[in-house]
């Protein structure tokens, strides 16, 4: 079967490809594709972002296409950055690094740094259908960043199922307990359905 992840992030697509690895699944990047747009993200929640990136790229080439919409929701920010997480404090054009200090100093003398990450997936096919999952790590925000693993806020997120920041796992012990992958578990056995 040939996919379209809706995304040309690299690190999704190396997460993506290693999570699918077992099945009989042809995953392009939106790039591969030939689709070289970028999908304005203009609903309010992860998964309307979602649907509103796969049913794009779906459209476009008549393939299934995927799409996840994550990020990182602090309960003390009331769910900053949220749907916001690629975006927060200095723009797309902030590094990972400027958005997760942005985030610290934001927390600064804050005591409660309960957080989770958040991944939304909607896959849609050319006959209409879709099919959705969602996956969430609890976990809080660190005090100063640790590992060098990882991608986006993963240096300053310590999982509350292990003794490690989330940049200082494998990407397999992360596979095994992030967002991500737990959508990403969550659509395959549905797809398996279909």
């Amino acid at each position: 079967m040939k996919l379209i992840l809706a995304s040309n992030n690299a690190n999704k697509l190396r997460e993506f490809r290693s999570l699918v690895a077992d099945m009989d699944i042809e995953l392009l990047s939106q790039r591969e594709a030939g689709c070289d747009f970028e999908v304005d993200e203009t609903g309010t929640t992860f998964e309307e972002n979602a649907y509103l990136k796969a049913s794009a790229v779906t459209a476009a080439t008549g393939y299934a296409a995927v799409a996840d919409d994550s990020g990182l929701c602090v309960d003390a920010l009331n769910g900053e950055p949220g749907i916001y997480s690629a975006r927060y404090g200095l723009g797309h054009a902030a590094s990972d690094r400027e958005r997760y200090e942005y985030l610290l100093k934001k927390l600064e003398g804050v005591e409660d740094r309960s957080a989770r990450f958040v991944c939304c997936i909607c896959c849609t096919f050319p006959d209409g259908s879709v099919i959705r999952s969602r996956g969430e790590c609890e976990g809080e925000i660190l005090h100063s960043p640790k590992g060098s693993g990882g991608f986006g806020y993963d240096p300053v997120f310590h999982p509350d199922c292990v003794d490690k920041a989330m940049a200082e796992l494998t990407p397999e012990e992360k596979n095994a307990i992030s967002h991500r992958g737990k959508a990403l578990r969550a659509f395959i056995e549905e797809l398996r359905k279909i």
